[in-house]
């Protein structure tokens, strides 16, 4: 961290992104209604794509613009189409990725996740080649230029039609919005790519927004049962003409762009750690995703919540940045299924049912970014709790961050994250509820560490992820419950690898004081019981009579 809140929680040798000062920065909750209701851009946006009509226009040069959230060339349903168009005007096709480097200062994207993009569009781009179809890199220097960059290619090129896949989150539907009242008379073709069912399709009976993730669950897999073309993949896209390789020369082998220095990994020796954990491109997640349906799916259900098993399919990276299609994820679960897509408990195996309800959430959460778009714009969904009144404890803040708070559990998932870019979900969950329901510190600032550490970050499983609540974890019950014989805490804890027994969990109330200052391993910062009832008192005390 480059401001003096984060530098001795994390000392780096490249100065992160300031955001520590700029992260609690969002609109009123009365702005907050209005982007919900009448001024939502998703709804704003359905409506320009439904005036689209691809054949009003003769079709030229086509092309397909890449977002950071579908870097792939297996199922794609944008790129298909856009191929497809391609062979009907007997043209070439084109393909464009938009770089944009204050977009990653702006959203905090941790170095793991910016190499992580960069090497997959750097397999992407060779790929595409060997099919004669260019990826141009092109590179917006302030965020306001993004479309006219795109815009710039598409008047160069004479494209007649440009097709790309939609994004939820509110900068993203306007960037689009934007890029519709930049045309010239070219065809702007938008697809939903990143679900199986559409966001904000499922119903309830009155007709309004599912918005309870686990009727939607229901809903969700009635539907899918019912209908399972909605698993069907697409093609690659077809190769252009040879003489597209000549013709096209100059947007062929482009080299990819410089990340910001704060986007940096510290050391080679850092990068090589985490590219060996999360190899990049489309094969190496297919490769992950049928060893896990091949090794680890059948106790999935009943380890998923123990991090020492590492039962997980650790798909999130590839999920998060489009390298997989979830319907072919879905597909692969489907074989797994004989055959079948109804992924309820009753007609799936327990592990198949519920890493699948999983990726459900992954969809749910999507769904609600744009029922409720203000998600995405630093507001919690309950808007009462942007009323509650957060301590200002900055060496709690220290001690999370580092993962020294005294706390087992949750010291043993921070550093997880630290060293791996990465952290179980048993564990997400458990370091945030420490921070915003036993520190009291603004969920926000832990949202926003997440997003410049994680690999698999994404805005819509990030936001709702750290959705402030009542329900106050206790870590050392759910360490007892998840991590029952304390093996995930000693592997990433090592001052307490040789504590035996139940003290594993809560050394310093369970081992007598020498034994305890022995170890090197710090006092818990706040007491959990008194915490626990002071963030109750908390936020009963400032949402009482919150009117947002």
């Amino acid at each position: 961290m480059s401001d003096k809140k984060g530098d001795g929680a994390n000392a780096k040798k490249h100065a992160r992104s300031i955001s520590q000062d700029d992260v609690l920065k969002h609109p009123s909750t009365k702005r907050a209604k209005e982007i919900d209701g009448p001024e939502n851009p998703h709804n704003e946006l359905l409506e320009r794509i439904a005036k689209v009509n691809p054949e009003d226009s003769k079709p030229g040069k086509i092309l397909h613009w890449f977002r950071s959230k579908d870097l792939r060339a297996e199922d794609n349903r944008a790129l298909h189409a856009a191929s497809l168009k391609a062979k009907e005007g007997k043209d070439s096709l084109i393909t464009c990725f938009l770089f944009s480097p204050e977009d990653l200062e702006w959203h905090g994207t941790s170095p793991a996740r910016s190499d992580f993009m960069l090497e997959t569009i750097k397999l992407l781009q060779r790929q595409l080649t060997d099919l004669h179809i260019p990826l141009v890199i092109l590179e917006a220097e302030k965020r306001g230029d993004k479309g006219s960059k795109v815009l710039e290619l598409v008047k160069e090129q004479e494209v007649s039609h440009i097709y790309a896949n939609i994004e939820y989150e509110v900068d993203e539907l306007r960037r689009d919005l934007d890029f519709f009242d930049r045309l010239e008379g070219q065809q702007f073709v938008l697809h939903h790519d990143q679900t199986v069912i559409e966001p904000g399709k499922l119903r309830t009976g009155s007709g309004g927004p599912l918005q309870v993730f686990t009727p939607y669950h229901k809903a969700w897999l009635a539907e899918l049962s019912s209908d399972p073309e909605l698993l069907d993949t697409l093609p690659l896209p077809q190769a252009n003409d040879k003489s597209a390789s000549s013709d096209l020369k100059k947007l062929f082998d482009q080299p990819l762009p410089k990340v910001p220095e704060s986007k940096k990994f510290d050391s080679e020796e850092d990068r090589k750690r985490i590219r060996k954990l999360w190899p990049a491109g489309y094969e190496a997640g297919m490769k992950r995703l049928r060893e896990f349906f091949d090794k680890k799916v059948k106790t999935y259900a009943q380890n998923r919540s123990n991090p020492a098993a590492d039962n997980s399919s650790r798909l999130s990276a590839y999920f998060a940045a489009g390298v997989i299609s979830v319907r072919e994820a879905l597909s692969v679960a489907r074989e797994s299924n004989d055959g079948s897509a109804d992924f309820s408990q009753s007609g799936a195996e327990a592990g198949v049912a519920s890493w699948v309800r999983e990726v459900v959430f992954r969809e749910f959460y999507r769904h609600m970014m744009v029922v409720k778009p203000h998600n995405s714009m630093n507001l919690p969904q309950n808007l009462k709790f942007d009323f509650v009144q957060w301590e200002d404890d900055e060496a709690g803040w220290e001690k999370w961050c580092a993962g020294t708070t005294g706390v087992p559990f949750v010291d043993a998932g921070m550093r997880q994250l630290r060293a791996e870019a990465y952290m179980h979900n048993r564990l997400r969950m458990n370091v945030s509820s420490y921070l915003s329901r036993s520190l009291l510190i603004d969920y926000r600032r832990g949202e926003r560490w997440f997003v410049e550490n994680l690999i698999d970050w994404d805005l819509c499983n990030n936001t709702q992820g750290w959705e402030p609540s009542y329900t106050v974890f206790n870590p050392v019950v759910q360490a007892e419950k998840c991590d029952p014989h304390g093996d995930y805490i000693r592997k990433w804890v090592p001052e307490l690898k040789n504590v035996e027994g139940k003290a594993i969990f809560d050394p310093y109330h369970r081992l007598d004081r020498d034994e305890f200052e022995k170890l090197g391993y710090p006092e818990p910062h706040v007491d959990f019981k008194e915490s626990k009832e002071r963030c109750i008192q908390r936020y009963k005390q400032d949402m009482a009579d919150a009117d947002p």
